[in-house]
């Protein structure tokens, strides 16, 4: 490019003559005539058009790679059976000139998709209390000292831009019902429609278009709500970008570094706190002040949060002879009176409710192991008094004694050693059916105090407490009158009064 730039400064500004131009430059004359006659100021090679033995076959071969593309990775052809496919057509190439077309033929696709196709987007305005995003993500805290894999939900106002992020351990109907819940309670409202990608939990089965046959749960809590959902085009997460950005933005400003607390309560309850605190630092961006500000005025836009929705999961279970159900690879036990029958188990995030029969037999609280270690075995030591009192033996040795109170093991230690001991016992913890717990466990407590740990002293204790009675109550001041004067001498003979006077008479007894 300098050359050129010195033979047309010295043609058209020195105006020296071309064979002068030729000696100080050392080309020859014709390629100075070229570069002057051509008028062009920046020189460029030209890439003749050379022929190619893919060419017959270019298009064949693009059709065979788009193809390849809507194959999962798994089962996509490698490039050198396409090679050899093209051999077996005529092609006489080698295989580097298939994998350098199937290259470029990549390169100029990943540039359309990012320009044409998946590059150009259209900005989304949101009125007040129009519209929510609902999003999950996996991320990790320390839980009780052990790294943990959550399940994140993400629920974000449209508008105002307001967020909620709380962590579960599955990604199930039942969590995602209460992550609603509790967006709805911190967001102060429920906007008029809710903006989903097509996720388990919501969708059955995806139709043409928007199509969709929604979970007949998820429909009952939307209707619970009064709000419609919407549901994207599949892949297309865009059209839900804010919170698709609030799951990115969420990593650095609350999960790393990785937080660490002692349960999953602790930490959705700084969740919370934290998520407030960044309404008031981040600004809203399209409107004056911070997503705080414009939440406030989000507010008179939202309908009320009504009652909580019974967000649980129904099935059918049917009790074993050993009076337990599974689930979760847990096992968790059920009133004896149901053993080998039919139940409801009602699944909540936190809990296990069984009911039967139009009532509510038992609840315990779940426990949910992502360790995949040994299944636990929940055991109410209550729902098998019914069983005990028919087999009293049963108390030696049986599981779901082990976790009695510590009063009651005291007692159980005691009264085993003798005979018969244990059906006292039976008797004794079978009063829980009928009182307050707390007040049998006070009475066998004051019995073992008292070195007299028997059924009959337990049940006067137990009377006692119930009857407001206390042992040791207060003393009794006798009046005057009351005194004793003249205290009474013991007199044996008085006792031969009891017997016959005549001969022959027998003793009184």
């Amino acid at each position: 490019m300098g050359l050129l730039n010195v033979i047309r400064r010295m043609a058209l500004r020195e105006k020296l003559p071309i064979r002068e131009i030729a000696r100080r430059t050392g080309l020859s004359r014709n390629t100075i005539k070229k570069y002057l006659n051509a008028g062009t100021v920046e020189p460029r090679f030209v890439v003749p058009e050379r022929p190619s033995k893919l060419d017959p076959y270019a298009e064949k071969l693009a059709a065979w790679l788009k193809t390849e593309t809507t194959k999962s990775r798994k089962q996509r052809r490698p490039l050198t059976h396409l090679h050899a496919d093209l051999v077996a057509l005529g092609f006489t190439g080698s295989y580097n000139r298939v994998a350098a077309f199937a290259r470029a033929w990549r390169a100029d696709r990943q540039r359309d998709q990012q320009t044409t196709f998946r590059g150009t987007f259209v900005p989304l305005s949101f009125r007040p209390g129009e519209a929510f995003q609902f999003d999950w993500s996996e991320d990790y805290a320390v839980l009780g000292g052990e790294r943990t894999k959550l399940q994140v939900a993400h629920i974000k106002l449209s508008h105002s831009r307001a967020f909620l992020v709380r962590a579960y351990l599955l990604q199930t109907h039942e969590m995602l019902f209460d992550a609603h819940w509790h967006g709805f309670r911190v967001l102060g409202g429920v906007p008029e429609r809710g903006i989903y990608d097509n996720m388990r939990t919501a969708v059955d089965r995806i139709g043409r278009g928007k199509e969709r046959q929604i979970n007949m749960r998820f429909l009952a809590m939307a209707n619970h709500y009064v709000f419609e959902p919407e549901f994207c085009n599949p892949a297309s997460g865009w059209e839900k970008g804010q919170v698709e950005k609030n799951v990115q933005d969420a990593r650095p400003r609350l999960w790393q570094p990785i937080p660490n607390f002692p349960d999953l309560a602790a930490l959705n309850t700084w969740l919370e706190q934290r998520c407030r605190q960044l309404w008031q630092e981040i600004p809203h961006g399209r409107l004056a002040g911070s997503v705080a500000d414009v939440w406030a005025e989000e507010q008179v836009a939202l309908m009320p949060v009504p009652p909580a929705f019974d967000g649980f999961v129904e099935q059918s279970k049917r009790v074993s002879p050993t009076c337990l159900i599974s689930f979760e690879r847990n096992r968790y036990s059920v009133p004896a009176s149901f053993a080998n029958r039919p139940v409801s188990l009602r699944v909540y995030p936190d809990r296990l409710v069984i009911a039967a029969e139009g009532q509510i037999l038992c609840e315990h609280a779940r426990h949910i192991d992502r360790s995949h270690q040994l299944p636990r075995t929940i055991y109410d030591w209550r729902h098998y008094l019914a069983v005990i009192q028919r087999k009293p033996g049963a108390l030696r040795n049986g599981a779901p004694f082990a976790e009695l109170p510590p009063g009651f093991r005291q007692l159980q230690e005691q009264m085993l050693r003798r005979p018969g001991g244990d059906r006292e016992l039976v008797d004794i913890l079978a009063l829980v059916l009928h009182h307050d717990e707390q007040a049998v466990l006070t009475a066998v407590e004051l019995a073992l105090a008292e070195g007299v740990a028997t059924k009959t002293h337990v049940l006067n204790l137990l009377h006692r407490l119930i009857d407001g009675k206390t042992p040791d109550g207060p003393l009794v001041d006798t009046p005057q009158a009351l005194m004793l004067h003249r205290e009474p001498k013991a007199d044996v003979g008085r006792y031969d009064d009891l017997r016959a006077r005549s001969t022959g008479g027998r003793h009184a007894s």
